[in-house]
């Protein structure tokens, strides 16, 4: 390792600040869109059709061993010869957990109009977590870093968690203190290991965690328009590969992005996870809108 020169120790705190206050910067307007994007999105009554210990009414069901005498309804007993109890709709908010990859692979974007895909992400993540707020549910991310919470506080403290960056290209899931029968969102290109994506989503259906892998991809990772003399990097720079045919590799790289796709989409079936596909040139609205509706009913109770 290269010792650091006296001017190189100097500057990096200098660094460390400005990297620190264009950090700070991109808050208000991270939050600003999110809730722009959030507010699009109308919201009726949150529809958590459980039993539990709600004030509002959901159905009659019959009678079950074990059921206590002061949950009957004797009214609609009274009409024949079944006891029927009056359920009530769950009311206890939810945990919802959040991962947002923050490697350095989501920093990609093919055309300076299109947003980068970290941008997207937690875009999306940071708009989803508005909705869940608003309707009563508690938020954070997976891992011991935010735990679960409700609350404006919450949201402010995510937006800040979400502006930073990871070191490595392909950052792993974050599968730790899973909270028993939460519900949870990864968001990523899913670009690395999929046994660490595997690894994640076993450890929460051990626990009784259902949720949502949202895979983001740019247009170009999907079409593969290289051709002729073509040098391809990783954004952290750890990979290079340089070729005079890139043309030649597309067949290839398309059949290992959609062996890549169904494996996540068998690995979601199998944990009883669901999948979904977005790609940067498409609306954030209506990636929004698909996310709320799947985290909010899609087979996740």
């Amino acid at each position: 390792m290269t010792p650091l020169s006296a001017s190189q120790d100097i500057s990096r705190p200098t660094a460390l600040r400005a990297d620190a206050e264009a950090q700070a910067a991109s808050l208000p307007a991270l939050l600003a869109r999110a809730d722009h994007l959030a507010g699009a999105v109308l919201l009726g009554d949150h529809g958590r059709r459980r039993a539990g210990m709600g004030d509002d009414f959901w159905q009659y069901r019959p009678a079950q061993t074990g059921d206590s005498k002061r949950l009957i309804d004797h009214r609609r007993s009274a009409r024949g010869d079944t006891e029927f109890v009056r359920e009530r709709e769950w009311q206890i908010a939810q945990s919802v957990m959040l991962w947002v990859d923050q490697g350095a692979s989501m920093r990609f974007a093919s055309t300076k109009d299109l947003a980068q895909k970290a941008d997207r992400a937690r875009l999306l993540g940071l708009a989803v977590a508005i909705l869940l707020v608003r309707g009563g549910e508690r938020v954070g991310l997976t891992g011991t870093a935010l735990p679960p919470r409700r609350g404006n506080a919450q949201i402010l403290r995510l937006a800040e968690m979400f502006t930073t960056d990871a070191a490595e290209d392909y950052a792993p899931p974050e599968h730790r203190a899973m909270i028993p029968s939460a519900r949870a969102l990864f968001i990523s290109d899913f670009m690395g290991d999929v046994a660490e994506v595997k690894l994640a989503l076993t450890k929460a259906a051990d626990r009784g965690v259902r949720g949502v892998l949202m895979h983001v991809l740019d247009p170009s990772e999907e079409a593969f328009p290289f051709r002729g003399r073509t040098i391809f990097e990783s954004v952290g720079g750890s990979l290079s590969h340089e070729t005079l045919k890139a043309n030649d590799l597309r067949d290839r790289y398309l059949d290992r992005l959609a062996a890549r796709k169904s494996e996540l989409q068998k690995l979601c079936a199998l944990t009883g996870w669901q999948y979904g596909l977005h790609h940067t040139d498409a609306s954030a609205q209506s990636a929004l809108l698909w996310l709320y509706r799947a985290l909010d009913t899609g087979g996740m109770r």
